[in-house]
């Protein structure tokens, strides 16, 4: 098993087929679909194993710098106007590297404006693994 870190952009490069709309602008029915639909995604990973945890995040953030001097230095920002703001991410723990394609393709088909898949782009990460260690 290994495990990936799916990400979910707000907006991806490029944006998403069908989500030419923020997500502020979308119903609330609109949303809450595309709340529902990753969900249940979750939940159906929860039963064949695969799902290890997710989190949605909120759109405001700060970003923070050690500079050596004391106090970190303290920026504002990410914006949900950014064009890469994270929205949230999963974890999935998965047999091989096809499964994980297979599942963030799966994901990024979640319903947006009308009801339509908005094909977004997730970020699919590997989390680092020690290597293996050969002995004789």
């Amino acid at each position: 098993m290994a495990k990936y870190l799916l990400l979910k952009h707000y907006r991806g490069a490029p944006a998403p087929a069908n989500c030419d709309a923020p997500m502020d602008q979308w119903t609330p029915e609109e949303i809450s679909a595309h709340v529902q639909y990753m969900q249940d995604f979750a939940a159906k990973l929860e039963t064949t194993g695969e799902f290890v945890d997710a989190q949605a995040l909120a759109p405001e953030g700060t970003f923070v710098r050690y500079d050596g001097e004391g106090r970190p230095p303290v920026t504002d920002g990410p914006f949900a106007e950014t064009k890469d703001l994270i929205a949230g991410w999963m974890v999935i723990d998965v047999d091989t590297y096809e499964r994980a394609v297979e599942l963030a393709g799966e994901l990024s088909a979640a319903p947006g404006p009308g009801g339509e898949p908005i094909h977004e782009w997730l970020e699919l990460r590997p989390f680092l693994a020690m290597p293996s260690t050969v002995t004789e």
